[in-house]
């Protein structure tokens, strides 16, 4: 069965704009290869072919991942979301108990995730650890490192 997985607009055209250049460009080059090496005659022998049709069938499965991705993929109309408690596409700024450091994060999807602007997985340990908690709320989250605990200081949009 499916997942669905829920994106910004954003993210879900950034997906289909990938996909889009799986199918146009990539297949075709892949295509173009299989052609070159099978020009270069005996294809028992032509590590080339082989290697061509090996990327082609990789090809084909990511451009099936990304279909399925694409096709159960849900848009999070952002005006619908309760900022009362975390859930994804909620910013929300958290402090470290051990260190008192103070971050701030945006809970998105696996596929938008991106640490280097503050976007977390809702899958991540520290999504999930946060996901449906309220302003005020103590958590403890276990990640590699051990168990930390956060504090949730505010959740915005």
């Amino acid at each position: 069965m499916a997942t669905v997985a829920y994106y910004t607009e954003e993210g879900l055209q950034k997906l289909k704009n990938e996909l889009h250049e799986l199918k146009t460009v990539e297949r075709k080059n892949v295509i173009k290869a299989i052609a070159d090496a099978r020009d270069k005659g005996d294809l028992s022998e032509n590590a080339e072919y082989d290697a061509a049709k090996n990327d082609q069938g990789l090809l084909e499965i990511k451009i099936a991942k990304l279909e399925e991705i694409v096709a159960n993929a849900r848009i999070v109309d952002a005006s619908q979301l309760d900022i009362n408690k975390v859930s994804i596409l909620t910013t929300v700024k958290i402090k470290n108990l051990k260190n008192n450091m103070e971050m701030t994060y945006t809970i998105v999807a696996e596929n938008e995730a991106d640490l280097k602007s503050g976007k977390i997985s809702i899958d991540s340990p520290i999504g999930k650890g946060l996901v449906g908690k309220k302003i005020g709320d103590k958590v403890d989250v276990t990640v590699p490192a051990g168990v930390i605990p956060f504090q949730i200081l505010e959740i915005s949009l």
